[in-house]
């Protein structure tokens, strides 16, 4: 009796399927990741840092005011001011009625 295990090999169709989807996905992943830096960047642009540069969205949460129960959405972003010469560090607050307002640190 041998101990030798049989391994049979992938098929093509799959390993070209396999391929395709994680192309696909990574595709997704880098639009979505790249239209909300642009989003991010209006954002704050209308809130008054203009010339800015090495955006990056953090984290995205949804929240809920204890005393109303009005939802809203805070994203936690970091980017570097040109104009300051400085990197910031912050959060962007969109209510239910689409109004946006920061707390933003600069150093």
């Amino acid at each position: 009796m041998s101990n030798e295990v049989e391994i049979r090999k992938m098929p093509k169709k799959t390993i070209v399927l396999i391929s395709i989807m994680t192309l696909i996905a990574l595709a997704g992943f880098i639009f979505i990741t790249t239209t909300k830096s642009m989003k991010m960047e209006e954002v704050l642009s209308s809130l008054g840092h203009k010339n800015i540069i090495d955006i990056k969205v953090i984290n995205k949460l949804s929240v809920e005011d204890k005393e109303t129960k009005i939802k809203s959405t805070v994203y936690k972003i970091a980017f570097k001011d040109i104009d300051l010469n400085k990197d910031c560090i912050g959060f962007v607050h969109r209510s239910n009625k689409g109004k946006y307002s920061k707390d933003i640190d600069c150093k």
